[in-house]
């Protein structure tokens, strides 16, 4: 197994599965508690738009994803903050109006476009040292910005209402959740892509909620079962020669059916 690291790509790849595993386990978190899984689904089925553009352009994809998502996560904002009545709805309209407009840039594209379907459904092993550098330096964003406002963004996951009350700027704090949410979106699309980015958002925090008595502990623990299930999943991958994307997700699902079950013996017993 060792033997795997003397390949530049596997270790890009090792690295992109801690990176990826802390932002998700913290944000998933986020997300969880707060139960915003569908609006970080329109998230990130947004930033295919930016994938085409960035194709179109000539520029790194994930640029684009990152314009897209961010543009997506500020728009959202704007309808909560306008108490927008159909908010859930314009969030799907904006989940397949992404997605039409990055096949259209993609379909505009002269040539030959490499490497689609990675974005669409992950190939962690195409991960290049520009976007290692690149998910480190939206880690670290996520991290110094998570460190700093722990409490107040604690306050506001569980209890908006009392957040007011404590003098919080609650649509302040929600519109920076968000921003990190599309910075994580970035982070996974060469993991897991697109299309699986909710799953690995949200199976690890769910299972480590089981588990945990306080939001910090429940971010350890989804960060752990991230890396787990990232780790488990590439090695898997490499040796039975299956998608790298796709293995991480049914290893993550297995993960969340164990849960069930280990919760069912404890019953029992």
């Amino acid at each position: 197994m060792l033997d795997l690291f003397q390949y530049e790509f596997f270790v890009n790849a090792f690295i992109a599965c801690i990176l990826a595993s802390v932002a998700c386990g913290i944000i998933g978190t986020y997300v969880v508690v707060k139960r915003i899984v569908f609006i970080s689904g329109g998230i990130s089925h947004t930033a295919y738009g930016g994938i085409g553009l960035g194709y179109f352009l000539g520029i790194n994809p994930l640029l684009g994803a990152l314009s897209f998502s961010l543009g997506a996560a500020g728009l959202i904002s704007l309808l909560r903050k306008y108490h927008f009545q159909n908010e859930d709805t314009l969030i799907g309209i904006m989940w397949s109006f992404g997605m039409a407009l990055g096949i259209i840039f993609i379909g505009a594209t002269p040539g030959y476009v490499p490497d689609l379907m990675s974005y669409l459904f992950g190939n962690i092993l195409t991960v290049s040292y520009e976007e290692l550098g690149l998910l480190l330096v939206l880690n670290m964003f996520i991290l110094t910005i998570t460190i700093t406002y722990f409490e107040k963004f604690k306050a506001v996951t569980f209890d908006e209402e009392y957040s007011k009350s404590l003098g919080i700027k609650v649509e302040k704090f929600y519109t920076l959740l968000l921003v990190m949410i599309a910075v994580t979106v970035v982070m996974l699309i060469k993991l897991v892509g697109i299309i699986l980015i909710v799953a690995l958002l949200t199976i690890p925090p769910v299972i480590a909620r089981k588990y945990s008595r306080s939001l910090t502990q429940m971010m350890y623990g989804s960060i752990i079962l991230g890396l787990v299930f990232t780790l488990f999943g590439l090695f898997t991958s490499y040796y039975l020669n299956l998608p790298t994307g796709s293995t991480i997700i049914i290893i993550s699902i297995l993960g969340y059916a164990g849960s069930f079950l280990i919760n069912t013996k404890r019953a029992l017993y």
